[in-house]
């Protein structure tokens, strides 16, 4: 079983090197050591020297040369949107109170299904979707290698 040593940021690495590709929901992206099925049903051993949080499109390199991309799969997700910009930014704010993991998309908001967050955001003007979209939530100030922008 070929073996993923080091990770990559999405675009800081060479994407044409890809040999396979690893669709993984939200909560299995967190990771430092685990057997990886990729989309071609090739295993793989993910052994990074300590857990990070990987995102789409994020590069595992492999022993050997050549890396994995990683996707994040298609989940339920709830699509957020409001009636103007301040009612989204009034939305993400209560979120952000809360610690929820959040992606930012061209539409609004995304986050995992909660209904009694949900039942807060139609309080605050807010309007709910229910979805099936990769989740990809924002990494935070104090996430290694930068910050992270949904692009939906």
């Amino acid at each position: 079983m070929q073996r993923a040593f080091a990770l990559h940021r999405r675009g800081a690495w060479p994407q044409e090197l890809a040999l396979d590709t690893v669709t993984l929901a939200y909560d299995d992206r967190h990771r430092r050591r685990i057997r990886l099925v990729a989309d071609s049903g090739q295993a793989y051993l993910l052994d990074l020297p300590r857990a990070h949080h990987l995102v789409d499109g994020d590069g595992l390199e492999l022993e050997g040369g050549g890396y994995i991309c990683v996707r994040a799969a298609a989940e339920p997700v709830f699509e957020i949107t409001a009636r103007d910009q301040a009612g989204l930014l009034r939305i993400a704010l209560h979120l952000g109170n809360r610690h929820l993991p959040v992606q930012i998309t061209k539409e609004g908001l995304r986050i995992r299904p909660d209904h009694v967050v949900a039942e807060m955001v139609t309080g605050l003007g807010g309007q709910i979707a229910e979805l099936e979209a990769p989740f990809d939530p924002e990494t935070g100030a104090y996430f290694a290698g930068g910050h992270h922008h949904g692009d939906g």
